[in-house]
């Protein structure tokens, strides 16, 4: 089993692996814009006749990224990683959770605060505690599904693994939020986020 590294003092950094054809933005104001224009910019490399496409994207980026930063987000990485003529739509949002009361929970109290916090008759949320190298951690996944107004406006469910890690030496927790809306291969989509949320370390 693993066990989470003693620290005294937090970790200066994280480390994670992504595969190819996954973009990072950093959500930082002084940054954001500047991380939004080079993924755009790299989108649309010899491409020089969709300008509107080309300002829709940067557009869209620089909205989700900033209601990404005013939820605490640090980092989100988008896939653009490609399967044949299709490409994949998925998402991570590493971001610093706040405080669920007055005292830090453990891992294992947390897991229980979602369990008891989800509906009784909702199978689509699944609770688990994982070890990681980067120490215990509570997994979450969840499907959430459109309305019918939503489906309407063409919609569709999307699946969503929540990694809440504590960050050693501090009485935070770093979460990693994945999605994508490709229910079909929500197996496969989940076992590639477990991946990634597998190769967190800490830095010095």
């Amino acid at each position: 089993m693993t066990t989470r590294p003693e620290h005294d003092e937090p970790p200066s950094d994280y480390r994670l692996l992504l595969p190819d054809g996954w973009f990072r933005i950093l959500l930082d104001p002084e940054q954001r814009d500047r991380s939004v224009d080079a993924l755009v910019e790299r989108r649309f490399q010899g491409i020089d006749n969709a300008p509107h496409l080309k300002d829709e994207m940067r557009a869209d980026l620089r909205r989700r990224a900033a209601e990404a930063y005013r939820g605490g987000g640090i980092e989100l990485y988008l896939s653009f990683q490609e399967a044949g003529p299709l490409t994949i739509p998925a998402s991570l949002l590493v971001s610093l959770a706040p405080l669920r009361g007055p005292e830090p929970l453990s891992p294992h109290d947390l897991a229980g605060a979602f369990a008891k916090g989800a509906e009784p008759d909702e199978d689509d949320t699944k609770v688990s505690v994982e070890e990681l190298a980067a120490g215990t951690a509570v997994r979450v996944r969840s499907t959430t599904r459109p309305t019918e107004r939503e489906r309407q406006e063409g919609q569709r469910a999307s699946v969503s693994v929540e990694y809440h890690v504590p960050v050693p030496g501090s009485a935070q927790y770093l979460l990693l939020t994945f999605s994508t809306p490709l229910e079909p291969v929500a197996d496969a989509m989940a076992g590639l986020f477990d991946a990634i949320a597998s190769s967190l370390t800490w830095t010095e």
